[in-house]
């Protein structure tokens, strides 16, 4: 649901979101929620760790809820000394022993959310790690958060409420402790339209996937996306190549330097496809890019931490912040250009036709194996969206 009243203020990267999100913590009085994908043990998590442990010894409650796949290796005594002070930790989906081959061990909590004393929020795709951390860094992680006040915090309160309700009582056997949550605020803090977008395998299979659609199709001018791994199914693909054939401009801004290197020879496979189909395909190489953002002809734009691709749209918990407000989109469109200005090249059309036949082969192989592992989960026909070879404004187009 759209909500009005809301005051939105974008942040960009760790030396943005970790300051005003510890500034949150230490401004606490009664409750913090977090949700992080990843919590790392270097030093700036162990900066986000020590607000937390400084709110819950003035007394106020609070919740720490991770992944137990993207931060099964979070130090032991880190989490220890969490607990010892009082902060509530828990794992979503832990792993226990050896893994088993079963399809739900794939779902997991990507969100990445904080909200405190049901007053103030942030919603973005930036986990509790170092920005530098990773594989030999020149250049911080690309990224982008963003602060919430106003009405929507209530939607984005009552989403980490619902999750961690759920957690708590699969672990005591679905017991329902009695518990006091705070009342989310709701009284106006700005002028600014958005609402709060959830991904899960229940209610809101594909909301995320759902309002990028509705806003490619609506497009009449531009379509910014820059998203970290970014793999479409055939349904977006499409929608795209619609898009690009009546005139929008499509600017497509992806990973080339990745710490998955088989998605990102898979999206590579794709890159024929988006540049015979007239739209603009960049490689960010200043350092990695994590970002899951997109603005849509200056008005429309998104920011959280759902990717393009199968993980996110068929497996994850995700959440996304979509505003439908030009002043934010002006903001964070001029953000990715910057990046995009600074640290990526544009992918020519001739130019790719004209690499090495291996280089193509291996981009193939990557796919077909993305696309072999979703079936053997069971989401091969929902990731590609169904549907024979389409049509693209009368003519047909390359089927990736």
């Amino acid at each position: 649901m759209i909500r009005s009243g809301n005051r939105l203020t974008l942040l960009e990267n760790g030396a943005q979101y970790f300051p005003a999100l510890i500034a949150a913590f230490d401004a606490a009085r009664h409750e913090i929620h977090l949700e992080s994908y990843i919590f790392s043990a270097d030093a700036t998590a162990r900066a986000v760790a020590a607000a937390l442990t400084r709110a819950a010894r003035r007394g106020v409650v609070t919740r720490l809820l991770l992944d137990g796949f993207g931060s099964r290796a979070v130090a032991a005594e880190l989490i220890a000394d969490l607990r010892g002070a009082g902060v509530d930790v828990l794992f979503y989906r832990p792993r226990q022993g050896f893994p088993r081959p079963r399809r739900a061990r794939l779902r997991r909590m990507h969100r990445k959310l904080a909200v405190v004393d049901g007053a103030v929020a942030f919603v973005g795709g930036i986990n509790v790690i170092d920005d530098h951390v990773g594989r030999n860094l020149a250049a911080p992680r690309q990224d982008f958060a963003v602060q919430v006040r106003g009405p929507l915090v209530a939607d984005i309160h009552a989403a980490v409420q619902r999750l961690w309700r759920l957690v708590k009582w699969s672990r005591i056997g679905f017991r329902r402790d009695r518990e006091d949550w705070v009342r989310a605020a709701t009284g106006a803090a700005g002028e600014q339209r958005a609402e709060f977008l959830t991904r899960d395998t229940l209610h809101r299979r594909r909301a995320i996937e759902h309002a990028y659609l509705k806003a490619i199709g609506h497009a009449h001018e531009e379509i910014l996306i820059a998203n970290a791994y970014f793999l479409p199914g055939r349904r977006f693909r499409q929608a795209l190549a619609r898009a690009a054939r009546r005139g929008v401009r499509v600017v497509l801004v992806m990973q080339g330097y990745s710490d998955h290197r088989l998605y990102h020879a898979a999206s590579r496979a794709l890159y024929r496809f988006f540049l015979e189909n007239g739209m603009e395909v960049y490689e960010y190489h200043a350092s990695e890019l994590h970002a899951k953002a997109a603005v849509v002809d200056g008005h429309w734009a998104t920011v959280g931490s759902s990717n393009i691709d199968p993980f996110s749209l068929l497996l994850a918990r995700e959440a996304n912040l979509v505003t439908h407000d030009a002043e934010f989109a002006s903001t964070l469109r001029g953000r990715i250009l910057a990046a995009r200005d600074q640290g990526a090249h544009r992918i020519q059309r001739l130019a790719w036709r004209d690499i090495p036949w291996h280089f193509r082969l291996a981009s193939w192989l990557a796919y077909g194996l993305v696309r072999g592992l979703m079936g053997l989960a069971g989401y091969a026909g929902a990731y590609e969206g169904g549907g024979p070879r389409q049509r693209i404004a009368g003519r047909r187009t390359p089927r990736p």
